[in-house]
């Protein structure tokens, strides 16, 4: 342990659980280097998931705005982020000076890098400021180059080349790059992300730095950059965070004994496991799309359908398929994919669900759905070689037959062989960053060095 145990972070996720996760899994790796760590959650979701009082993190809250309802209470996504900016900067500002109060200031402070203004705040306190990236590389260039004005928007029909990256698509940018007026809060938000992260002391980045080298390499370039992941629970990789078991705050409660239940009656690689994340709402006809190639597939299948999306299922679904197949409303998501009847992981791409899948060697068939999904698609098939694409159609629908298709690629013949010992690489890869002497922890120690280094100078 380094000898930091004075040096005080404050760490702001932006208040959805595929932001708090990853940092919140930073802030145990922190903790046991010796750094006093606070975790800031909004109003709204630390009412929605108490924090463990066992946790070595301390927790306290800042307000969206929306303190009883949350995103869900607010009128547009541009009203939502508004109100997050203005009253999130002002409780922001009152924490530091409560903390200071209290005898506990604060050194630095770690913030998502959707909520800019919070170096903002950081800075007239005279902070140490660290930028964290949830996204990949490669999606943060794509917005990178938007902000400066390098890739105008709307795209043209022309391939992109980007430095570091891989020809792309314009179909493989983020949607919100692709399709400029589905959510233009949304598209400001994550181009403004670069509005002054030249300012931030450091960048910080959710991947670990084989997975993405050219990028990482890039952004090395411009900013003070470290990798610190695969922000994954300890007892699925390096094992040396004894109580790390899983991410400690859900907002969706799991059916865990009956998923896991389930897992250990079925055999060997024999499951196909579906579940599209905490945020994205799947059509109806996408749904019924789903239900018919998990049927017509004929494997083994463990499908989350969230509580208000079971109305969507096909009358008697379950029924029909309770021999062959489980439909829960949430699943233990790490549990599952470690689990060995596990063969075959259909998601929606969203990046903490593929870093789970490369942490623990699980192919996927990637069905990218909105936002970075299809970059992230991109890569998991044609650049890490861990899965096949299902293409949508026109409408945006993946129909029946290619996911049919897609899901016995996987789970049958040569293709799928190498696609499962290219996971298995990855797996290894991932497990390497983050275990003592790895890329990600030695970056790690160089970021609680520096924060030392610089609470000793003041």
């Amino acid at each position: 342990m380094m000898n930091s145990s004075k040096v005080h972070v404050l760490v702001l996720p932006y208040p959805a659980q595929g932001h708090i996760n990853p940092m919140l899994q930073f802030c145990k790796r922190l903790v046991a280097k010796g750094v006093k760590t606070t975790f800031v959650n909004s109003v709204f979701i630390s009412k929605s998931i108490p924090a463990d009082p066992k946790s070595a993190i301390n927790f306290e809250t800042i307000s969206d705005g929306h303190d009883e309802g949350g995103y869900a209470a607010a009128e547009s996504p541009g009203a939502y982020l508004e109100k997050l900016a203005t009253f999130g900067s002002k409780t922001l500002a009152d924490l530091i000076r409560k903390l200071e109060d209290e005898g506990e200031p604060v050194q630095a402070v770690i913030y998502d890098s959707f909520l800019p203004w919070a170096l903002d705040v950081a800075k007239q306190f005279g902070l140490v400021t660290a930028a964290f990236f949830t996204q990949t590389c490669a999606v943060n260039s794509i917005y990178y180059h938007v902000y400066h004005g390098l890739l105008p928007v709307p795209l043209s029909h022309s391939p992109i080349s980007l430095p570091g990256l891989p020809l792309l698509q314009p179909k493989e940018t983020p949607s919100f790059v692709y399709l400029p007026d589905s959510y233009p809060a949304f598209l400001h938000m994550l181009v403004n992300q670069f509005s002054n992260v030249d300012q931030a002391d450091w960048v910080i980045l959710n991947n670990f730095h084989k997975l993405e080298e050219d990028a990482v390499n890039w952004m090395a370039k411009l900013w003070r950059v470290i990798t610190v992941g695969p922000t994954v629970p300890s007892i699925y990789l390096d094992k040396r965070l004894e109580d790390d078991i899983g991410y400690g705050i859900n907002l969706f409660k799991p059916d865990s004994s009956l998923c896991l239940n389930w897992l250990n009656s079925q055999p060997k690689d024999s499951v196909v496991y579906v579940s599209f994340g905490s945020w994205t709402e799947i059509d109806v006809e996408q749904v019924e799309e789903i239900a018919s190639a998990l049927k017509e597939s004929g494997f083994k299948f463990l499908w989350v359908v969230r509580a208000f999306e079971k109305e969507k299922l096909p009358s008697k679904f379950a029924e029909e398929t309770s021999e062959k197949g489980l439909v829960v409303t949430w699943s233990p998501q790490l549990e599952v994919l470690a689990h060995e009847s596990v063969a075959c992981f259909v998601t929606h791409c969203g990046f903490n669900s593929v870093l789970e899948a490369l942490s623990l060697g699980v192919p996927v068939v990637a069905a990218p759905q909105w936002t970075d999904q299809p970059t992230n698609a991109k890569f998991l098939a044609d650049i890490w070689g861990v899965g096949v694409k299902a293409d949508a159609d026109e409408r945006g629908i993946v129909r029946r037959e290619t996911l049919v298709s897609c899901i016995r690629d996987i789970m049958e013949g040569e293709k799928g062989k190498q696609i499962k010992e290219n996971a298995i690489e990855w797996k290894a890869l991932a497990k390497e960053a983050i275990d003592d002497g790895g890329s990600s922890d030695k970056n790690i120690d160089e970021f609680v060095a520096g924060l030392a280094g610089q609470k000793a100078k003041n």
